[in-house]
């Protein structure tokens, strides 16, 4: 029931480095052959009484990096998705791959198979959301404490003047909040440090809230990832309402891949309860390559990887009934 990914990295790290190059220039699926170094850390918020557990992957070049952080979905884990970070920090950056109490395996691991369901639902709530929004910027300032401290593994590592965001279903629903979304009633919960965003399951604006209200004044580049058949099993989100987000999106680096035939579970590696259609293997590599296309774009200023988002090379990538689109 988990919402977060198992782990297949060895055979996305083979189809990544084994696949056939199809540009002759800029590459985002290249790296090398190797494993990331990985430390799994815990974020002590005292204001909140909070521990926040996070997994970081870090790349080869100890010079400081560009960080993406990653939120896991409902039911989800800090070791998750495991083929997103070891790829994104085989590319060069620090991938923080962030566990929230209250809305991870511990709402469902311990709990008789039948009432999962029930359990799940009840966990996704405004207090868990809240909770959520308020880890992210906790989990930034300890980062900015710890790359100042000599005595710390990440002394050193960390560039917090680039700084990515991303998730997938109430992961996405974080990112969402925390990198421009706007709400009905009080300021929201926009972190200006974030500059850039990634939302894989993206949600529209819940009881019926206007798209273009909520999303009409995002400010930093976003990408959205979505599947034809893209409906969770928790909440009312389905394949239909994850795309009013991008029509209310401002232009200006906003992009949108809409995978043909891809379930709620096409971001992670296995399929959840009542869907039908088996991993397509060509999904996970589009991931992959989109993303880190992006994250080279705007937080590296890297003319050649815009170049390929915004031209044809990108499409090369993709299944021919997969939708592309950019504004």
């Amino acid at each position: 029931m988990r919402g977060s990914c198992t782990t297949a990295l060895l055979i996305v790290l083979s189809a990544s480095i084994s696949a056939p190059r199809l540009w002759a220039g800029y590459d985002p699926l290249l790296t090398a052959q190797a494993k990331p170094e990985q430390k799994d850390l815990v974020v002590k918020d005292e204001q909140r009484s909070r521990e926040i557990p996070i997994r970081v992957y870090l790349p080869k070049d100890n010079t400081p990096a560009a960080v993406v952080l990653f939120s896991h979905g409902l039911g989800g884990i800090r070791e998750g998705c495991a083929y997103l970070g070891s790829h994104w920090a085989l590319r060069g950056y620090v991938a923080v791959f962030v566990q929230h109490l209250g809305s991870d395996d511990a709402v469902w691991k311990e709990t008789p198979f039948a009432q999962r369901i029930a359990v799940m639902h009840k966990a996704a709530n405004l207090e868990n959301f809240q909770l959520r929004v308020q880890d992210v910027p906790a989990v930034l300032n300890q980062l900015a404490v710890w790359t100042t401290d000599d005595s710390h593994p990440l002394t050193g590592r960390l560039d917090l003047t680039r700084i990515g965001m991303s998730g997938h279903s109430f992961g996405a629903v974080t990112t969402q909040a925390v990198s421009g979304q706007a709400f009905p009633i009080g300021k929201g919960f926009t972190d200006p440090r974030i500059k850039a965003a990634v939302m894989m399951s993206p949600s529209g604006p819940r009881r019926g809230g206007n798209p273009q209200q909520a999303f009409g004044g995002v400010q930093i580049p976003w990408m959205l990832l979505t599947g034809t058949k893209d409906t969770a099993p928790i909440g009312a989100a389905d394949a239909t309402s994850r795309l009013v987000v991008f029509p209310a999106l401002p232009p200006g680096g906003k992009y949108e891949l809409v995978l043909d035939k891809a379930e709620h579970s096409a971001f992670v590696d296995r399929e959840l309860p009542g869907e039908t259609e088996k991993h397509h293997p060509n999904h996970h590599r589009a991931i992959l390559a989109v993303t880190t296309a992006f994250w080279d774009a705007y937080l590296r200023d890297d003319s050649e990887a815009k170049k390929w988002l915004d031209g044809e090379e990108g499409r090369g990538v993709l299944e021919k009934d997969d939708k592309w689109q950019k504004k």
